[in-house]
């Protein structure tokens, strides 16, 4: 079974012709990324911002398990410390949780787009291939001929196509998950410093 698979897999990426290997390291790549963004964006509790600091106005009970959770956490501990500026240490506390957020989209969304490109290079490549062999009338010659110049054409388009269109979806889910964990970061901070004002204790 594994061996046929790798037979094919040797099969496909010969077809490809050289538009093959940086398609499979961009697959690579793009995935490690979504798989460290779907990582990194989770939010560790399903309840709002508000009700967590509520129920756990000295700190939670456990470990944080996701970015609020730990946002909230982090933002308590500052809180209670009443030094300084409470919205400048915040800012300062959560930026690499901010970082961390944002991670990788721009590598995906990049992917995405000359992912396309790539198999659009090869489809050229292909049908140059197969316009030369139409003038030596060759069906089959060892540089490919007019078969291996459509295969070539018609695979590298489907491959390009089938890296790009996963990775534009999922990125694009994965972003807005993103964008959603950074207005409840800006939350927490609000909460914070205005209970802090209020003279509520942390």
């Amino acid at each position: 079974m594994i061996g046929e698979l790798l037979n094919d897999f040797r099969f496909y990426f010969e077809v490809g012709g050289y538009v093959m290997p940086p398609l499979v390291l961009a697959t690579v790549v793009l995935w490690f990324a979504i798989g460290y963004r779907f990582a990194a964006l989770k939010r560790g509790n399903l309840r709002s911002v508000r009700r967590i600091i509520q129920k756990h106005p000295e700190g939670l009970d456990r470990a944080p398990r996701g970015v609020i959770e730990k946002a909230i956490q982090e933002g308590l501990s500052i809180a209670r410390s009443r030094r300084g500026d409470l919205r400048r240490l915040l800012d300062d506390a959560f930026w690499p949780l901010e970082r961390d957020v944002g991670r990788f989209h721009k590598l995906i969304m990049t992917i995405v787009a000359v992912a396309p490109l790539m198999g659009l290079l090869g489809t050229v490549v292909g049908m140059i291939e197969t316009f030369d062999s139409l003038g030596d009338m060759s069906l089959f010659a060892q540089s490919g001929g007019i078969a291996g110049g459509i295969s070539q054409a018609l695979f590298t388009t489907q491959m390009g196509l089938a890296v790009a269109i996963p990775g534009l979806i999922i990125g694009g889910m994965l972003e807005k998950r993103a964008a959603v964990i950074r207005l409840e970061l800006a939350q927490v901070k609000d909460i914070l410093c205005a209970r802090v004002q209020q003279g509520s204790p942390a």
